[in-house]
């Protein structure tokens, strides 16, 4: 994998994080997020 593909995805990730992060637990349940999930989310979305 390159360095900007790498920095991409990394910059993804800490995007996905910082997003999830901002919402109450009442937003992220209305999604089906429990907040313990949020890295997990955030690596699958900056995987694609």
């Amino acid at each position: 994998m390159n360095v900007a593909r790498s920095f991409n995805n990394w910059r993804k990730y800490r995007q996905t994080v910082a997003e999830l992060g901002r919402m109450s637990s009442r937003e992220l349940a209305d999604l089906g997020i429990n907040r313990a999930d949020i890295h997990s989310i955030a690596r699958g979305t900056a995987a694609r």
